[in-house]
């Protein structure tokens, strides 16, 4: 079995943890970190839990710093996740078995039921929510969020090799998707990878793993409930695996404290464990790596705007040979746009400022 994450430098301690908590509950896994960076990182080389690194621009996109332009950094490590599926597919062919799980999640004990599953079905996903929430805070937390990010939660995916052919017809599909619409923009229907799975079902012969020891997350603390005896169980079950989203903004203890205020509660003692298990790979320094696409060649920042601009124009993808390069006209002419933008506001400001003097 192949278990695999995307990450960006800043995300190293992170995935350094989860592969060394995979490979000890799971020892016969290989874990694959695909590393959305110009360059590997010493760090990531020297860690004895990752038995391949590659390298985003090397998964087999046509047209690669074209494509990773258009995205901010979360946006970027979501976008090439189904094309890692058809790279871990292609050069894997005798796996039967593959998986993605978020950086930020942490294995527990083996994933028996995950495993199974994958027997039986060549796609098995968990959704954020299991059971309906019982109070109005919890609706609006959880569920009008799981409409807006999406009812599934693409921190774990399981994809199988099976003779009906499902889990490569639907990485296929996936990726296509996700090369060119994997964006954080709600208004429009999107957020990043995760929307376009709420059409799965649909299309394919999707497996809905429900059991209350996978993923769990903040979102769902309000219905699982975890204790500690002989192990961490969740309603009852072993927990297989905690996904610690949102950990870096603070979301992730705002849930916590909010959903389980009791501070002898099991969930406490699993979240202490993960800062010390962060900090002893180097979160304070490693968490603050800048990431390589996020400037042009010459080291200038880009902006969100540009990215923008750069996407909502797909004749620019057709024209503009390398966005990454200032000499580029997309950049001399997005740069000139916005001098003149800037200059028109100028005029205005003044405009009003000398109206104003006159009344």
């Amino acid at each position: 079995m192949i278990v695999t994450t995307s990450i960006c430098a800043n995300y190293l301690p992170k995935a350094m943890v989860l592969a060394k908590s995979v490979k000890e509950t799971n020892p016969d896994i290989k874990f694959v970190v695909c590393l959305l960076e110009r360059h590997t990182h010493p760090a990531a080389e020297a860690y004895e839990y990752f038995d391949e690194i590659v390298l985003a621009k090397d998964l087999g996109f046509e047209h690669f710093e074209k494509m990773i332009f258009k995205h901010s950094i979360v946006e970027a490590s979501t976008a090439v996740k189904g094309q890692l599926f058809v790279y871990l597919w292609e050069t894997y062919s005798e796996e039967n078995k593959f998986v993605y799980l978020d950086p930020d999640i942490q294995v527990y004990d083996e994933l028996v039921e995950m495993t199974e599953a994958l027997d039986r079905h060549g796609i098995v996903l968990t959704p954020h929510l299991c059971h309906p929430e019982d109070i109005m805070d919890a609706v609006m937390d959880n569920e009008l969020s799981a409409l807006q990010h999406g009812v599934f939660n693409l921190g774990f995916l399981a994809i199988g090799r099976t003779a009906s052919g499902e889990g490569e017809r639907f990485i296929r599909w996936w990726a296509s998707r996700l090369a060119m619409f994997c964006y954080d923009d709600i208004p429009r229907g999107i957020f990043t990878d995760q929307k376009w799975i709420d059409l799965a079902p649909c299309y394919f012969d999707v497996y809905i793993l429900k059991h209350p020891g996978y993923n769990v997350a903040p979102w769902n603390l309000s219905k699982r409930k975890i204790t500690y005896t002989q192990g961490f169980q969740v309603n009852g079950e072993k927990l297989r695996f905690f996904h610690y989203s949102g950990f870096d903004s603070g979301a992730n203890e705002g849930m916590i404290k909010k959903y389980v205020p009791d501070k002898s509660n099991a969930v406490y003692q699993l979240r202490d464990a993960y800062v010390q298990d962060l900090n002893a790979r180097g979160q304070d320094q490693l968490g603050r790596t800048p990431w390589s696409y996020d400037c042009y060649y010459d080291g200038k920042p880009i902006s969100r705007a540009a990215r923008i601009s750069y996407r909502d124009v797909p004749e620019l993808f057709y024209v503009v040979d390398n966005p990454f390069n200032k000499n580029d006209s997309f950049y001399l002419n997005y740069q000139s746009i916005h001098q003149s933008a800037q200059q028109v506001i100028r005029q205005g400001k003044n405009l009003i400022k000398r109206l104003l003097k006159r009344v």
